[in-house]
């Protein structure tokens, strides 16, 4: 197609619309002059006359009046696809991919989901669940969300959870039957519920304070799980000491469900973050993900 004739195409429109030149020219806001110059220019690129023009009318052409009808509908549809982004732009459609680990769903991100269908009811925001790091751009992800010190340094992160503790807790009738110990030591006389890193398949060895030094102390049990909400419920179940995210075990601890076990030995996390690439900061959808984020933050953090 001649690309050139493409500018000129609104003037053939409007005359072929209006049978005026003059009206042609009002209704586009330019110059009479400036569409009797498209007008020429239009049929010199198309080898053909489009209109007849006398002193008192303007008509099409056999020629003209088949041009204008095609080239009339395909402006419609322009038209409309436009009307369609623009209603998109304003009311978000579509799919936005987040890889999350899964016991973001029990430590915020839930309410996050559920303000996301209440403000944006026609944009699906689709989650899969992963404890692995993955590289969100080679999955086809819109985003990620891990702990901070798990990010690489090239995404931009944003903040979804204040920083939390990684602490150590047991159902009191567990701690009733087997003592509850006091020190690092002692955790290797208890059923101690391992984690699978289903990533690198090796077994997670639990990561503590001695005092002021940070220390990784290898355990043993009874049970090994691969999701932290499960050790959560083997720790209510009373099998042994579970090693978790304070946040997830928050109501179990404040009901006294469960107990924590050697409160000064807990580390702090620096809490979840949402990552993504920096090209995609303009995403009116990841922007709407990350403004309700930020809103769920403000009311609970």
């Amino acid at each position: 197609m001649d690309r050139a004739l493409l500018p000129h195409l609104p003037s053939v429109l409007a005359v072929a619309r209006n049978r005026s030149f003059a009206r042609a020219a009002a209704e586009l806001g330019i110059g009479t002059s400036a569409v009797s110059h498209a007008i020429r220019t239009a049929e010199q690129r198309l080898g053909a006359p489009l209109f007849r023009r006398t002193t008192r009318s303007v008509t099409l052409t056999e020629a003209g009046e088949a041009f204008v009808a095609v080239a009339q509908h395909a402006f419609d549809q322009i038209g409309a696809a436009a009307d369609r982004l623009q209603t998109d732009q304003r009311d978000l459609t579509g799919v936005l991919r987040v890889n999350a680990p899964r016991v973001a769903f029990f430590m915020g991100l839930t309410p996050i989901l559920a303000e996301m269908a209440r403000r944006h009811p026609r944009l699906t925001v689709e989650v899969v669940g992963e404890d692995a790091l993955v590289d969100v751009v080679a999955e086809r992800f819109d985003a990620g969300i891990r702990l901070g010190e798990m990010i690489a340094h090239d995404m931009v992160a944003v903040r979804m959870t204040p920083p939390f503790r990684a602490t150590m807790v047991a159902a009191p009738a567990y701690l009733a039957r087997q003592g509850t110990p006091t020190m690092l030591d002692d955790l290797a006389g208890h059923n101690c519920i391992g984690f699978r890193l289903l990533a690198s398949g090796a077994v997670y060895d639990w990561e503590l304070l001695d005092g002021e030094r940070d220390v990784v102390v290898p355990v043993n049990g009874t049970v090994r799980v691969s999701d932290p909400s499960y050790a959560r419920d083997l720790a209510l179940a009373g099998i042994g000491i579970a090693y978790v995210f304070e946040p997830l075990v928050a109501a179990d601890l404040a009901a006294g469900q469960l107990v924590e076990v050697m409160p000064a030995a807990a580390i702090e996390e620096p809490g979840l973050f949402l990552y993504y690439p920096r090209r995609a900061t303009d995403d009116r959808k990841l922007r709407a993900f990350v403004e309700v984020m930020r809103d769920q933050l403000r009311r609970t953090g």
